[in-house]
């Protein structure tokens, strides 16, 4: 038996927790003969150490239900599987490119009256010092400048550079007349906050709850050799 342990970062906030919950519940509806156990590496519980210490199955597959490579991908998640004699461990999500149709469709609910000259978006992501989740959001902000009509640049809630504050302000200084923060964010939480207070226009909500997420938590599980 193969279980799949969702292990996402944790938050305190009430419809973060929610969303993720939904996201895990839409694995479970997808993967009906798996057995998928939720996991945090932050602020919640239970740690993904402590998930992996009791899990006695056969085989199990970590799927990091975050954006990119990070800090908690390559330290916390990774020193939990090294640790467990028949753990694996899957990509993070943020490459799959269901991400971009999510955001595109998040774009056009935050525009109901569409897209204006002189719009510009910014691609608001949480930061890591790992330049590799850098590189991921990239990639993403790539795709999206081929889905709307608008120029797409990058910015970082933390720990990176450009800050989004940064970005908004650089697309202001370059004619922007309306800044849209798209944001490159699972759940509500704390840099969704950072996010709306770095002075856009107009945010959108973040990725989840959205069955497309769950989607992709089960694309890099079957990934996974047998």
């Amino acid at each position: 038996m193969t279980a799949l342990v969702a292990c996402s970062h944790g938050t305190s906030d009430v419809a973060g927790r929610a969303a993720i919950s939904s996201v895990i519940d839409d694995v479970r509806t997808l993967l009906p003969d798996v057995r998928v156990v939720s996991a945090v590496v932050d602020v919640e519980q239970p740690q993904i150490d402590e998930v992996l210490a009791r899990e006695a199955v056969d085989d199990v597959v970590v799927v990091p239900v975050l954006l990119s490579v990070g800090y908690h991908t390559s330290v916390d998640i990774s020193e939990a599987v090294g640790a467990h004699p028949r753990a694996r461990q899957a990509d993070p999500l943020g490459t799959h490119p269901l991400i971009a149709d999510i955001l595109v469709d998040r774009l056009a609910a935050a525009l109901p009256d569409g897209w204006r000259d002189g719009d510009h978006v910014v691609l608001a992501a949480a930061g890591s010092s790992n330049p590799a989740a850098a590189q991921d959001v990239d990639l993403v902000a790539e795709r999206l400048r081929t889905r709307v009509p608008a120029p797409v640049t990058v910015g970082f809630a933390s720990a990176s550079t450009p800050r989004v504050a940064d970005a908004v302000a650089a697309a202001r200084s370059a004619g922007a007349r309306r800044v849209i923060a798209a944001s490159h964010l699972l759940a509500p939480g704390f840099f969704a906050g950072l996010i709306r207070s770095a002075g856009p226009d107009v945010v959108t909500a973040p990725l989840a709850p959205d069955p497309r997420i769950a989607r992709i938590i089960t694309d890099r599980f079957r990934a996974m050799p047998r």
